[in-house]
């Protein structure tokens, strides 16, 4: 699985970087076919925003969280996309 941070408005910081790796990593548990992960993290006025698009076999899938702390939406955006993991990997089982 590849990664790929992308930082509008903020500059991507090790310990940013670390913890987006790891939460994100744990999306192989609910989806093993993931191709690349594209991660924004953006900063607009008092709105910190996390955004993620992964591309498995067949689909896009996009979630994305706005909280007022950067790691509050960076959770939140993971738990949408695992969510968004298992209900797309239910659907390929029952075809």
């Amino acid at each position: 699985m590849e990664f790929q941070i992308t930082g509008q408005n903020i500059k991507i910081t090790e310990a940013l970087r670390q913890t987006v790796e790891e939460k994100c990593s744990k999306f192989e548990q609910y989806f093993d076919h993931i191709n690349a992960i594209h991660i924004i993290l953006k900063v607009q006025k008092f709105n910190q925003i996390a955004e993620a698009t992964a591309k498995v076999n067949g689909a896009e899938l996009h979630a994305s969280a706005q909280e007022d702390d950067m790691y509050a939406a960076i959770d939140a955006m993971v738990e949408k996309m695992a969510r968004q993991l298992t209900k797309y990997k239910e659907k390929l089982k029952q075809h």
